[in-house]
């Protein structure tokens, strides 16, 4: 489909590569008519930084938010004519003043909307490597335990309950990656507790009219579907909740990365209908508000004749 909700670059984080202008003109050359850019909020605390900013300080991440801010209000500027852009954040989860520290980043950069997502379980980055996942685990292991003597079990309820009350908090239009617990356990086996912490979260976005993501990032780190796995979005489906999608890109080459798998993933789960986000026309030019927008027969948009040669 001819939009993503979900992006980062080189110049604004440290895991990414290229400038913030190449993606976006990567983006208007694969003909998306949408294209969010959430880049992640700051993070305050020296212990969460990651090893790639050893060399900086807390500070420096948000003076790095600021600096992405007003260069992404100026590329969206300056390519309205070929792009809708979207300027926004990805939330983080980490501890009890995440969910202010996040709501005061909106207010006061007038943020079009937010992506809802959980990177730290027990303050423990879960989707950096396998080496901090392995931390959180034994972290997992350590406290007050759910189910003795089950440490993946304790993770993952542990990471929906987080979700849960990001959730709650936030009420993000857009649900990011919703299990990307499962990427370092891909066969996880979901037990009944996990299953009905899943099923409450799904209820509460629905609720409240968020969007869930399907993110093609799922398929470059050797899962088998995008995130959600397909088990998770059937259940959405059942529930009628409604779905985006987004290429979660890190760089020039992952605008639109795996769109073709993403293609097959939809048709095989028969989803032809999408949500996205715009901005509503009718509003003053200089107080523009972002809308859900319905989109039907998506399979058969020409957007994906570029992913699809046969």
């Amino acid at each position: 489909m001819p939009f993503s909700h979900h992006s980062h670059s080189g110049q604004f984080c440290q895991h990414a590569t290229g400038m913030l202008e190449e993606i976006i003109q990567e983006a208007i050359k694969k003909k998306f008519i949408v294209y969010g850019l959430s880049e992640h909020c700051p993070r305050y605390r020296i212990e969460d930084l990651y090893p790639e900013e050893s060399h900086l300080q807390p500070l420096d991440l948000s003076k790095t938010f600021e600096e992405f801010v007003k260069e992404a209000r100026r590329l969206q500027e300056k390519y309205k004519s070929q792009i809708t852009l979207l300027v926004g954040l990805e939330s983080e989860t980490i501890t009890s003043s995440s969910t202010s520290e996040v709501l005061d980043l909106i207010e006061k950069y007038s943020l079009d909307y937010v992506v809802g997502s959980v990177h730290h379980v027990y303050e423990t980055p879960i989707d950096f490597d396998l080496e901090m996942f392995e931390i959180a685990l034994s972290k997992s292991s350590s406290n007050k335990q759910r189910i003795e003597n089950n440490p993946e079990e304790n993770l993952f309820a542990e990471y929906f309950d987080s979700q849960y009350q990001m959730l709650q908090n936030i009420k993000p239009i857009i649900v990011g990656h919703f299990d990307v617990i499962r990427i370092y356990r891909p066969n996880f086996i979901f037990s009944d507790l996990i299953w009905k912490k899943v099923e409450r979260n799904i209820d509460y976005v629905v609720n409240y009219g968020g969007l869930f993501e399907i993110n093609s990032a799922g398929f470059k780190v050797g899962l088998p579907d995008a995130y959600p796995q397909r088990d998770i979005l059937q259940l959405i489906l059942k529930k009628g909740g409604k779905c985006t999608i987004s290429d979660d890109s890190h760089g020039v080459l992952r605008v639109a990365m795996h769109y073709d798998r993403l293609y097959n993933y939809l048709k095989e789960m028969n989803i032809n209908v999408l949500y996205y986000l715009d901005y509503n026309i009718e509003d003053n030019i200089e107080h523009k508000k972002v809308i859900v927008k319905e989109m039907k027969n998506v399979l058969d948009h020409p957007f994906w004749d570029q992913f699809n040669s046969s």
